[in-house]
C-alpha cells in the first residue's frame, strides 16, 4: 500500500539518538551512529519523531510500505517489558547517566577518576542533558588521555567530557557540538588535541561551533606531544 512514513536523510543526521527515544513504537534505532528506520510496519506515519530531530534529518514522505501494524508493536513492547527493555538506540552505553563521587582521601598510590559523567564519546553523547547546563567543556581526541599521563588532573577535574576521533570517526563533528552549544548553556570550551596534523580536526570543529553558536564562549586549545609532553 501507499501510505505516509517517514524518511531519515543519513548525511544530516548528528547520531544524538532523539528521535529514537521519541519513536515510542520502536520504529527507529541507531546503527553504526546513525538513525535508522528498523520497521517500516511499526512506523504509524504521526511524526512524533520529527520534532525531536535537532539536524532537520527526518521528513515525510508518501510510498510503497507495509501497514502499520499496531499489534506488532504492542506485542514487542510487552516482549520488552518481560525481557527488560533495551534503550531505543540500541546501545546501553549511551544512556546519558552523572557519575557521583565519594570526596575521600585518595589512597596510597591510587589515581582517582575525575570523570563525573557518561556517556563521553561524541558519537554517543546526547545535545540535551542535565551535566551540561553552566558546564565547562572538554572536548578531547582520544589518545590524548593516553599519551599526557596527568589527564584527569589536568583536564577532566571540573569539567564535562567529550572525547572522538577526527581522522577515524565518521562524518565532521561540528554540527552535533553547535547543537549542544546551541541547547545549552556551555560556561567555556578546552580542546585537547594531538600535535600530528590529522589531529586539527577536533579543533577546527570546536572553533566552527562556538563561532557558529553566536555567544562569547571562551576557548582554549592545547596540544599534546606523542611523546605525552604539554606542547601549549
Amino acid at each position: 500500500m501507499v501510505r505516509k512514513i517517514i524518511k531519515i536523510d543519513e548525511s544530516k543526521c548528528n547520531g544524538c539518538g532523539l528521535c529514537a527515544a521519541a519513536c515510542h513504537e520502536g520504529a527507529i534505532g541507531m546503527v553504526n551512529g546513525k538513525a535508522k528506520l528498523l520497521r517500516e510496519d511499526y512506523c504509524d506515519g504521526l511524526g512524533d519523531c520529527l520534532p525531536a530531530c535537532p539536524t532537520g534529518a527526518i521528513t515525510f514522505e508518501e510510498r510503497e510500505a507495509p501497514a502499520y501494524d499496531h499489534a506488532a508493536v504492542l506485542a514487542a513492547k510487552a516482549a520488552q517489558q518481560t525481557a527488560g527493555a533495551p534503550l531505543p538506540c540500541g546501545c546501553p552505553g549511551s544512556a546519558s547517566r552523572v557519575i557521583r563521587r565519594e570526596e575521600r582521601p585518595a589512597a596510597s598510590g591510587e589515581i582517582p577518576s575525575e570523570l563525573r559523567q557518561f556517556p563521553v564519546q561524541l558519537k554517543l553523547v546526547p545535545v540535551r542533558a542535565p551535566y551540561f547546563d553552566g558546564a565547562d567543556l572538554l572536548i578531547a581526541a582520544d589518545c590524548t588521555a593516553f599519551a599526557y599521563g596527568a589527564f584527569h588532573r589536568d583536564f577532566i577535574r571540573g569539567r564535562v567530557v567529550l572525547v572522538g576521533c577526527p581522522k577515524l570517526d565518521e562524518g565532521d563533528y561540528t554540527e552535533k557540538l553547535a547543537a549542544i552549544l546551541a541547547a545549552n548553556e556551555i560556561r567555556s570550551v578546552t580542546v585537547v588535541r594531538m600535535e600530528v596534523p590529522c589531529c586539527g580536526g577536533i579543533q577546527r570543529a570546536a572553533e566552527a561551533a562556538v563561532a557558529a553558536s553566536g555567544r562569547k564562549i571562551p576557548l582554549k586549545v592545547s596540544v599534546i606531544g606523542i611523546d605525552g609532553q604539554l606542547r601549549s
